[in-house]
């Protein structure tokens, strides 16, 4: 899980743990998604200025889960 720091709170990134738990390789999930190697890898990492929701939808469906298993932004408590 990546955490990515922000002014109001941050982004946990938690693709390359849903990889992980379900014992795929990012070649496969490329293939079995048509998504470009490079969306993945800044998925994974967090490095990203922008998000697809046509990706997202993607990977939520082969995975069979909502997009806060994917990315979830997590506010700053007051």
């Amino acid at each position: 899980m990546i955490k990515v720091k922000i002014e109001s709170g941050y982004y946990l990134f938690k693709l390359e743990d849903l990889i992980e738990r379900n014992n795929i390789s990012i070649n496969k999930l490329i293939r079995d998604t048509n998504t470009d190697f490079k969306v993945i890898k800044r998925l994974m990492t967090g490095e990203l200025v922008r998000i697809d929701i046509f990706v997202l939808a993607r990977l939520c469906d082969y995975f069979n889960c909502s997009i806060k298993d994917i990315i979830e932004y997590v506010p700053n408590k007051k």
